[in-house]
């Protein structure tokens, strides 16, 4: 799959968001290396701290599927005008599984960037911290 497909699988994600609040829906696609593509969509919430990122959706369908390793890319898009980028949240999540996941931050015109994880999250630490 190339990139410019994660990006539409993330675009196409927004329509199944629930945002009454924000307004801004928001889709994820999560690539692994085996082929797989995991996708998720905001839930937010009146108590707001209990919404979930359309990141961490599609985090936790791949963890909850088997998949916790391989992940290669990750494409994020909003509806503004601006590059949809994850939240401290998710980007700390993201990191450990996978410290230098390709994020593909996406614009409501389909255009997008990429930056590795490890460079959004610097001195991140995950699990092998531990050891």
């Amino acid at each position: 799959m190339t990139d410019q497909e994660l990006v539409q699988k993330a675009i196409e994600m927004q329509k199944f968001s629930y945002v009454p609040y924000s307004q801004f829906p928001v889709g994820a696609a999560l690539m692994c290396e085996d082929g797989r593509v995991f996708t998720g969509c905001n839930v937010e919430n009146a108590a707001y701290g209990s919404t979930i990122c359309a990141e961490r959706t599609a985090l936790l369908k791949a963890v909850s599927e088997g998949c916790q390793e391989g992940w290669t890319a990750i494409a994020i898009a909003g509806t503004g005008t601006d590059y949809c980028w994850p939240c401290g949240a998710c980007r700390q999540m993201l990191y450990e599984f996978a410290p230098n996941l390709r994020v593909l931050a996406a614009r409501a015109d389909g255009s997008f960037v990429e930056r590795k994880l490890s460079q959004l999250l610097p001195n991140g630490f995950g699990p092998q911290a531990l050891k």
